[in-house]
């Protein structure tokens, strides 16, 4: 059987990750939300909230987008501590 979760049982492995850098630039998810917004991303703040969560999958565009706005790489965002 195919488990299309993380171990602990999280739909993504980059949300927390988002979530801390985040913090550490210290803006809201609606910030957030906005910023990818401007590079073409089309996501509000509900969904940042979700991915931030594990609610949510996050798409390769997706991780590209994070990428640029939270200057990171992609082993920074994919890192599963």
């Amino acid at each position: 059987m195919f488990i299309n979760k993380s171990a602990d049982n999280k739909n993504n492995i980059c949300g927390k990750n988002i979530s801390r850098f985040r913090k550490e630039i210290k803006i809201s998810q609606r910030e957030l939300a906005d910023r990818l917004q401007l590079i073409g991303l089309d996501v509000d703040k509900n969904a940042v909230q979700r991915i931030e969560s594990g609610q949510r999958f996050v798409t390769d565009i997706e991780i590209i987008a994070f990428r640029k706005v939270l200057n990171k790489s992609f082993e920074e965002l994919l890192e599963n501590n």
